[in-house]
């Protein structure tokens, strides 16, 4: 009975590791995804700026280039949100199941 015992044990723990390591790797990721995305933000930020004023150069109006600019950056955001599924979540389902059952290479 003693070693049932010990077995129990053994696989609790060997849970509990598995779990940890999981957990901190997805938790690296997770952070070094939200630096890029904030470093992307800003990259995105400026680029607009620098757009608005070199369209605003061929226009003659900074409303016309931020609203052409503008349309640019809507016209990216209805294409991500169409294809979502393709991009984030299935991208995440398998990123999880890597690292929560992968071969431990995560």
């Amino acid at each position: 009975m003693s070693e049932l015992k010990d077995y129990v044990d053994l696989k609790a723990d060997e849970l509990k590791l598995r779990t940890t390591q999981g957990l901190s790797v997805a938790t690296g990721r997770l952070v070094a995804a939200l630096l890029l995305v904030g470093l992307l933000v800003i990259v995105l930020a400026l680029l607009a700026v620098v757009l608005i004023q070199w369209i605003a150069q061929w226009t003659g109006s900074l409303a016309v280039s931020s609203s052409i600019v503008c349309g640019v950056f809507l016209l990216v955001l209805v294409v991500l949100f169409l294809l979502r599924k393709r991009l984030f979540r299935d991208t995440f389902v398998r990123l999880f199941i890597q690292i929560f059952y992968g071969d431990g290479k995560a």
